[in-house]
């Protein structure tokens, strides 16, 4: 095991007495140090698929993550809503991202494919490269293999569309591309694809390079992330002091995130605009789809995701979408309501309420109350980006943490169910950015359950304006140990 997650968050001290409650609850010490080691990681290591049009990238995701997400058409360029996926092999989980879907026509086929990659690249930890074997290596192919070789990397080569023995002397031939041994695989039957994804976990990180973290003396990171036109080039430009970025009625006009560093209350932060996310990524024409990769990719880049909210529109489906890719993320997250000075009674009545009901899942977040015009409350930003951030480092002691589930499991008992009742019999905060749990049970905990307990962490610690991932390690009881 790597020295560098043994313990996890745990100090030395922490750790023995930690394993000494493990072992007398009758756990194995292997299974609990891999549970903490495990959740202690965070983010899971990012695999982006990559190739020109119509080479079987989708259908190879699809292959991959084990269901029909993706979706697959028999043309090229066909895009969807969403190109991140979960996938695990050989009991490791990553991501897939599927970068298949662009608009041929807008930029031509050998930009389009590059600006694709390169996006999907600038996130990822390692690179699935997919090529046609049945057509072999062509221009455009040549053209991502520079961008690759650019990006420093680690590329795993797949020949797609390798049937059977025959095609198996068309798979040889792209070892011309320079990228090393090419695996032969069938995306459509499955031929092949175990031994691709063999290679690719070795390629793989065990734990992803932490790309949001806070760099010795640099300024902490913070994304503007919302629909197009809510106005984060406006609020961009209110805080800056000046217009450095360029405003637009006509919605979208923000292409590339724009990292600025802007100093506001005596501290220096970088903030970067992104372009608005859309609500239909296969309705986009080719810049606006780049545009929504690019938004993802800033915020992976992030610490903080500042959420701007058009008051003057009812809360939508795609802010619902936005807030829950930041969740997802694991940054922390303040909500900006913007265009507030343009409200009237009646629609600040009803907007309340609809944040009572569509906001239910960041009432965590800290909230604003902004006007980018104006410059209404934009001294709150600050000591709200603060206090998220602030939430988003918490540590809870083992000590404490377990005194607290102690307690709540006293007062709060699991619900019996199938004559059983589960409890949790001790935890651990593996990791922070974003606070990280392990707890240890007897029994299955039920998701009303989980949530309960999530709900009492943020009543004791705080926890304010960032999510909290807990994971559960269930474990029939044995007896105790002497």
């Amino acid at each position: 095991m790597n020295d560098q997650h043994d313990h996890g968050a745990l100090g030395d001290a922490e750790y023995a007495e930690f394993m000494e409650l493990a072992s007398e609850e009758g756990f194995d010490v292997e299974e609990v140090e891999g549970a903490i080691e495990e959740a202690g990681h965070g983010p899971l290591p990012v695999l982006a698929v990559v190739g020109r049009p119509n080479v079987g990238k989708s259908t190879l995701v699809n292959r991959i993550i084990g269901r029909r997400e993706a979706v697959v058409e028999d043309k090229p360029g066909v895009t969807r809503d969403r190109v991140t996926y979960e996938a695990e092999w050989a009991g490791r989980r990553f991501k897939v991202v599927d970068t298949g879907g662009w608009e041929q026509d807008v930029l031509g086929i050998d930009a389009s494919v590059a600006a694709q990659a390169e996006y999907a690249i600038e996130a990822a930890d390692a690179c699935l490269f997919v090529v046609d074997a049945t057509v072999g290596a062509t221009d455009t192919d040549e053209a991502v293999v520079r961008l690759l070789r650019r990006s420093g990397k680690p590329v795993v080569l797949a020949a797609n569309k390798v049937d059977g023995q025959s095609g198996e002397a068309d798979a040889t031939m792209l070892w011309s591309l320079g990228l090393g041994e090419p695996f032969p695989v069938s995306s459509l039957h499955g031929r092949g694809t175990g031994d691709l994804l063999d290679e690719v976990l070795k390629a793989l990180p065990e734990a992803p390079e932490q790309r949001f973290g806070n760099a010795v003396g640099g300024p902490r990171r913070i994304a503007l992330i919302g629909r197009p036109n809510v106005g984060k080039s406006s609020l961009l430009n209110k805080v800056a002091g000046e217009d450095r970025v360029v405003v637009n009625e006509l919605a979208g006009t923000t292409r590339d995130p724009v990292d600025e560093l802007i100093e506001l209350g005596g501290v220096t932060w970088k903030f970067v605009d992104t372009a608005g996310i859309r609500k239909k990524v296969h309705l986009q024409e080719g810049a606006d789809y780049y545009a929504s990769l690019r938004t993802a990719a800033a915020i992976e880049k992030a610490e903080v995701a500042v959420i701007l909210i058009d008051t003057t529109d009812n809360i939508s489906v795609q802010d619902q979408r936005i807030i829950t890719t930041a969740v997802e993320s694991g940054r922390a997250i303040v909500i900006a309501y913007n265009k507030w000075d343009e409200l009237d009674e009646e629609r600040r009545y009803y907007l309340e309420r609809e944040i009572e009901t569509e906001m239910q899942q960041v009432a965590w977040a800290p909230r604003v109350n902004v006007s980018a015009k104006t410059g209404r409350h934009m001294e709150k930003l600050v000591p709200a980006i603060e206090t998220a951030l602030a939430g988003w480092e918490t540590r809870v002691p083992t000590g404490r943490l377990n005194a607290f589930l102690g307690e709540i499991v006293a007062a709060h008992p699991h619900p019996i169910r199938g004559g059983k009742q589960p409890r949790i019999l001790f935890g651990t905060q593996a990791g922070t950015k974003p606070p990280r749990f392990v707890l240890f049970a007897s029994g299955f905990l039920e998701a009303g359950y989980r949530r309960f307990i999530e709900r009492r962490l943020r009543e004791e610690f705080g926890f304010e304006g960032t999510p909290i991932h807990i994971s559960v390690r269930v474990r029939e009881k044995r007896s105790r140990k002497k």
